[in-house]
């Protein structure tokens, strides 16, 4: 049997730009795995998926037209039951070949297998195997099913019957294609049966386009339709034609703004239009965000990101003589970058302070009131912040950061955020530097929101930091005292997001921040709310940690990531100071690099589950005249010769240095546990010992539990 490519095409009215790649991946990839499925997909095969705007299309090479038979092995019953008392076929056994379609099949051809009560008769056949016209039919209407359609329009056509039939689907359907190679397979869906003729451009082609052959398809739809029907190559062309039209300019082309534009064009064309340039006086991020948003533009900078009043446009027509498509939409974006400017100058009539009790209107969440009272708990935070670092001699002026929590949401209740919320903090800065707040805190308006998502930028002020960590941390208690905690993908108001953004700051800001205070000072503020669990710190805390060690897993020593071994040193001693786990982590990574690492590691989780069996208060005053043994004695004296040396590099942070000199307790620690019985039966030189690996146990854990990396 000949293998050949196959073809299938559903032409519509235009389908939902935002969805439409979705659409036609998911088209193509349940067709062809309910194909493959029934064995009708070659070796080679190879699958092609179409988007465009009128079409979900998909091409697959080498796909034949009959499936070859296939050996079956079916387990029918347990021969107890297969039987009747005469041997003959029981009732059961009947049935069930039947419904397996073997009704007439004789006894003598069913297989025994198995002994005692398991053994049970089997159906052994060779089965025809399946053919592609009555197999596509059935993957058709599978995949129309599982297409991920938002919302479904109803319409009426006339079957062939001449009645009419509801139809409900993303778009009405006017023509299928089905083809094997140059065969037309008549599969029926949605009141019709597929042919081999499709239509072209809306605009641009003469009319019906009869393929001649599946492998033909994107050709011909190019050359007779006018239409590019791969969804990612009409997409690099795009993305290639707007930086040949950009020139020595810079287009700003987002990714979810090329897919949109992608799904509404089906031959594009790029053209160039200019706007007023008075309209340069509006803040440029209003006016790009406005020619994305609502006209689909690409907007131009040059190279130091300064908006130019020259946008490209993609068009559906491609024309020799453009002039009515430019000023059309030359026309069409004037209004639009009006309105903007409008907002602009009537927000700016009015200061951000005389919007601060308004923000009493503005509902935060029902059991954790409104976004004044939420802004107080951050401004307490904040202030809290700001005099812990500058207490810690870093220079930063609290009441800055007071101001700067006041005014950071007042943008909210703008007239601009109220048409475009993406603008929030964005506006913010510019209405304080306008109100002439002092410089700081404008751009904390707008960086207290930072980072946004992984890998975004951090905040570049101080102020900025430290209101970006108390919005987040006030976020993430108030969100999670209510019990509204993130669970599996579920996480509606972003506590992963806001609680590495935490992580980020704290750690590549370099702030000596205790995490689990930080924690504690934002539950404090709730005092006035119910919270559905009291003891939410330690909860919260291991939530932040296990984002921190995702964190942690992406960065890099050199071109190598930190191991989990290496990561679970530092992260299992619960650390309230995280700003400097990176240089642990580094210092970690050398430790291991070391001949003596892997015994003094060893040695370490040894004294640690020696110390977990001990119950009650550990032991931490060694009496030297209990030290009998002179391995004992011997540790003892080298670790109190090193330890002055230990603390210091510990308060330095001289972290490699620490872990290298411990590589001296290495032979004392092993003359110990050779010649030391720790749990002696004196219990005054037991409880010795026990200080003694207790002191031990401590200093080698300064930095991280090496014990982990055993």
């Amino acid at each position: 049997m000949k293998s050949a490519a196959l073809l299938v095409e559903l032409f519509t009215e235009e389908l939902p730009p935002k969805t439409l790649k979705r659409l036609g991946d998911s088209f193509a990839q349940s067709i062809f795995q309910s194909l493959n499925q029934v064995h009708l997909i070659g070796a080679n095969a190879k699958l092609q998926s179409f988007a465009s705007p009128r079409r979900l299309a998909l091409l697959i090479q080498d796909v034949l037209p009959q499936a070859p038979d296939h050996p079956v092995r079916e387990k029918l019953l347990p021969t107890s039951i297969a039987f009747d008392e005469r041997g003959q076929a029981s009732a059961p056994l009947q049935k069930k070949l039947a419904a397996l379609g073997y009704a007439n099949t004789p006894i003598s051809q069913l297989e025994k297998s198995g002994e005692g009560k398991n053994e049970a008769l089997y159906l052994n056949v060779s089965a025809k195997g399946a053919d592609l016209q009555s197999s596509l039919q059935v993957a058709v209407e599978e995949a129309i099913k599982q297409l991920p359609i938002a919302k479904m329009m109803h319409y009426q056509v006339h079957n062939s019957n001449g009645d009419l039939q509801d139809i409900e689907f993303a778009r009405p359907v006017h023509r299928i294609v089905a083809m094997h190679d140059s065969h037309i397979l008549p599969i029926q869906a949605f009141g019709m049966t597929a042919s081999n003729t499709t239509e072209g451009h809306r605009f641009m082609s003469s009319g019906p386009i009869a393929i001649q052959s599946a492998v033909d398809y994107e050709n011909e739809l190019k050359r007779e339709g006018k239409v590019i029907a791969s969804f990612s190559k009409r997409r690099q062309l795009i993305e290639a034609e707007l930086l040949k039209a950009a020139q020595s300019d810079r287009v700003l082309m987002p990714d979810s703004l090329l897919d949109e534009v992608t799904a509404l064009v089906e031959f594009p064309a790029i053209y160039t239009c200019h706007f007023d340039p008075e309209f340069l006086d509006v803040p440029q991020e209003c006016l790009i965000l406005t020619m994305q948003t609502n006209q689909k533009y690409f907007a131009l900078t040059d190279h130091a990101g300064k908006l130019k009043n020259r946008f490209l446009i993609v068009s559906n027509i491609e024309s020799q003589r453009p002039e009515g498509i430019i000023s059309g939409n030359e026309r069409v974006i004037r209004p639009r970058l009006s309105d903007a400017r409008f907002f602009f100058q009537q927000d700016k009539k009015r200061s951000l302070e005389s919007r601060i009790p308004d923000l009493a209107k503005v509902v935060y969440h029902n059991q954790l009131g409104n976004q004044l009272e939420r802004m107080g708990r951050v401004q307490a935070i904040a202030i809290h912040i700001a005099n812990q670092i500058h207490e810690a001699g870093i220079g930063i002026d609290p009441k800055t950061v007071s101001r700067a929590a006041e005014l950071a949401k007042t943008d909210l209740l703008s007239d601009m955020v109220g048409e475009f919320p993406e603008l929030q903090g964005v506006m913010g800065q510019y209405y304080a530097l306008a109100d002439h707040e002092h410089p700081d805190v404008a751009a904390a308006c707008s960086e207290h929101y930072l980072p946004r998502f992984a890998g975004d930028a951090l905040p570049k002020t101080l102020v900025g930091t430290v209101l970006a960590i108390a919005d987040k941390l006030e976020t993430i208690v108030g969100i999670w005292a209510v019990g509204l905690v993130p669970t599996g993908d579920k996480d509606p108001f972003a506590l992963r997001r806001h609680a590495l953004g935490v992580c980020r700051l704290l750690i590549e800001k370099n702030l000596p921040l205790d995490l689990k205070a930080l924690i504690g000072l934002a539950k404090n503020q709730f005092s006035g709310v119910t919270l559905k669990n009291e003891v939410i710190d330690e909860a919260i805390y291991q939530f932040i940690l296990e984002r921190l060690r995702a964190y942690l897993k992406d960065q890099l020593l050199g071109d190598k990531p930190y191991t989990v071994p290496e990561i679970e040193s530092v992260l299992s001693m619960n650390p309230g100071m995280i700003n400097d786990l990176t240089i642990r982590l580094k210092a970690v990574r050398g430790f291991t690099e070391l001949s003596e690492a892997p015994q003094l590691a060893a040695a370490n989780k040894r004294i640690s589950n020696i110390l977990k069996k001990i119950e009650g208060k550990l032991p931490l005053e060694v009496q030297t005249q209990l030290l009998r043994l002179p391995a004992e004695l011997n540790l003892f004296k080298s670790l109190e010769a090193l330890s002055p040396k230990l603390e210091q590099q510990f308060k330095s942070q001289d972290f490699i240095g620490l872990l290298q000199n411990l590589v001296a307790l290495s032979q004392p620690i092993d003359q110990f546990f050779s010649d030391v019985m720790v749990m002696d039966e004196d219990l005054q030189l037991r409880k010795n010992r026990i200080a003694l690996l207790n002191q031990l146990h401590q200093k080698m854990n300064l930095v991280a539990d090496i014990g982990k990396l055993a």
